[in-house]
Order: structure tokens, then sequence, then C-alpha cells
């Protein structure tokens, strides 16, 4: 599956505004989960169909409508239509490789993210892309498929009396993205811990295992980089937004979300730098082994070439050779290639070449 870009090949062609799904199917059918709750009462419903939420109270009740599967353009374009959407923005919603980004409308304002989910059996990051319509008394989140980070925030939406029940959709918004966030930070800690233990390997003794996992992890710090840089580019318009829909009391904890992304982007450069010194740091140790290989080759070479010199005489075949009827001629000989042999390391010993 491809996660730096996506297919839009069928987006060729097509005019812009039209709802065309860029991406992987992920769930076979979309479900439409609605939260809808007061300070006092909730109510909780699953529905399949757009029609459903025909109706459906947005003046005395918050409604968090949560979409999952953004395949069904038929689906999705009705929603747009029942909530006045814009049909760019619908087509948004439909482009699962669209950049993290705010966009501020007159009625709601949208906001586009990636959330990221950590497998450990692959020690790789999945991604799915995560969206947000936030209206007067409605906030709709489109999702890719089942499953999120939100459990911990439902179960503290279905208790009576939360605090979270009794501030405005823009709250519950931070909330949303506050938590997405704090698994950004917590896939970046992950791996953060990985690669500091890749230091004690580089250092060691090093191998073809240490160069793939440098690799393995500079891969997913670029994903990373990719989704948490221009997600905080997003909350960072959305914490200077001057929309109606915000209340002035939310503006402290979206400034301290703006710190936590910026956290985690920053963390991501970090791991960044250090995976690309250590691959230089693997490089520069494989190459001072392989030179300490080719110095100790060298140096019997050098040895051996005045060696094979003098045997190379004594190996010919001329007759007359003075040395050759000499009684000692031999042991002299053996004496001459080992002095020769001593003296030139003693010369390389002097030169700190050894």
């Amino acid at each position: 599956m491809a996660r730096f870009l996506k297919d839009r090949s069928n987006k060729l062609g097509v005019a812009p505004g039209t709802p065309v799904f860029v991406g992987e199917k992920r769930v076979e059918k979309p479900t439409i989960h609605l939260l809808d709750y007061s300070k006092k009462e909730l109510v909780e419903k699953y529905f399949e169909d757009a029609e459903s939420l025909t109706g459906l109270n947005l003046t005395e009740t918050y409604s968090w409508i949560n979409v999952k599967g953004v395949h069904d353009a038929a689906l999705i374009a009705r929603i747009g239509q029942q909530f006045n959407l814009h049909n760019l923005l619908v087509e948004d919603i439909m482009n699962t490789g669209q950049r993290p980004t705010f966009i501020d409308h007159e009625d709601y304002f949208f906001i586009a993210v990636k959330m990221l989910k950590y497998n450990k059996a692959r020690d790789y990051v999945e991604s799915e892309q995560l969206t947000f319509v936030v209206g007067q008394n409605y906030l709709l989140t489109f999702q890719e498929q089942e499953g999120d980070v939100f459990d911990p925030i439902r179960e503290r939406l279905r208790k009576e009396g939360a605090k979270i029940r009794t501030r405005g959709l823009d709250y519950f918004c931070y909330v949303l993205l506050d938590t997405v966030v704090d698994h950004y930070i917590h896939i970046v800690e992950r791996f953060g811990d990985r690669i500091e233990e890749l230091e004690g390997k580089i250092l060691g003794k090093s191998s073809s295992d240490v160069l793939q996992s440098i690799t393995d992890y500079k891969r997913e710090m670029s994903y990373l980089r990719k989704v948490i840089r221009p997600a905080r580019e997003a909350i960072i318009h959305f914490s200077k937004s001057d929309s109606v829909l915000i209340n002035r009391k939310t503006w402290p904890f979206i400034k301290d979300l703006e710190g936590l992304t910026s956290l985690a982007a920053e963390a991501v450069e970090t791991y960044s730098d250090i995976l690309s010194d250590q691959l230089n740091i693997y490089q520069s140790s494989v190459s001072n082994k392989l030179n300490d290989v080719m110095k100790v080759l060298t140096i019997f070479s050098v040895i051996f070439i005045p060696l094979t010199f003098i045997a190379g005489i004594y190996g010919t075949n001329f007759k007359y050779l003075p040395e050759l009827e000499y009684r000692y001629a031999y042991p002299i000989f053996w004496g001459a290639l080992i002095t020769v042999a001593l003296g030139m390391l003693y010369y390389f010993k002097r030169k700190k070449w050894i």
C-alpha cells in the first residue's frame, strides 16, 4: 500500500468539486455513529445511510457524527448536501491523500489530519485520513476504516456530568486532535528508543542488519515528517483563526496543542538528523575496518617484496654464483632475509605506521 502518494488516476479530467474517492477501500460498507448529547442526556445510535440523519436536532444538543468509510461517493455527497458543505470540501473528504490542512468557512471550519497507528509486529507506521467539520452544534468526523484512538474519549462522553459534555464542539474538536497528536508523540518516542539503541551496535560489531535498521527507520521518519509537519501548519492556522465558532476559553487549549505538535515535529527532525549521523558513523566504521585490513595486507606485501627480490636472485639458473659453493651460504641467506624483515618492521614501528 502506497503511503507517500495515493493513486489519483481516477481523478484525471474530472471537474473540480466532483466527489471521487482516492485511496484504498478499507471497509465493505460505511457506517455512521451518532453521539447526540447535552449536559444531562446522551443518545447513541448507528446508521448505514445519510437519510437517517434527516431531522436531527442541531439546535438544543451537540452531535458528534462519525462516518467510518469514505469510499461511497453517494453517501458522502448526501451528507455534504445535508450540512451544506462546499463541493471542494466534500472532494477533500474523499481524497485520502489530502494534505493536512485547516479551512475556515463562514458556518463551519474544516480540518484534515492523519491518524497514526503503530504496527508492533511490523515495526511500521500505519495511517488513515481523519477529517473534521465543526459547525454550530455538530461535529462531523470522517475515517477510512473501523478502529481509532478515540475510545477513551467516548467513555468520558458517556459519563453524565463529564466536563467534556459542558463545553462546546470547538473544545471537543480540540480534545480529539489532542489525542491524535499524543499518538504522534508516542509513536515518535517508540522509534526514538530503537534509534538510540542503534548507537551501541554501530560502534560495536557493524553488520548489514544495522544498516538495514537505519534505512528502515529513516523511511519511517520521512513518513512521520510528511504527516506531522503539515499537521503542525494546520493546527497553527487553527490557533490563529478568528472563527466565531471558537470560544475564547478554548484558545489556551489550542495554543497548547500547537506546542505539542511542534514538539512532535521537532522530535522527528531530531531523530532524522541522528539517523543521518548514525549512517555516516556506520560508513566511517566500515571504512576504518577496511583500512585496518588494507594496512595489514600492505605491510605484509611491503615486507615480502625485498625478500622475494633476494630469493629471486638466488633462484636463478646461472651456473657461476659465488655464494652457491660456500658452506654457510644457506644460513647466511636466511639470516639476510630475517634481518631485512625485522629491519622493515622496526622502521614501520618507528614511523608509527603500525
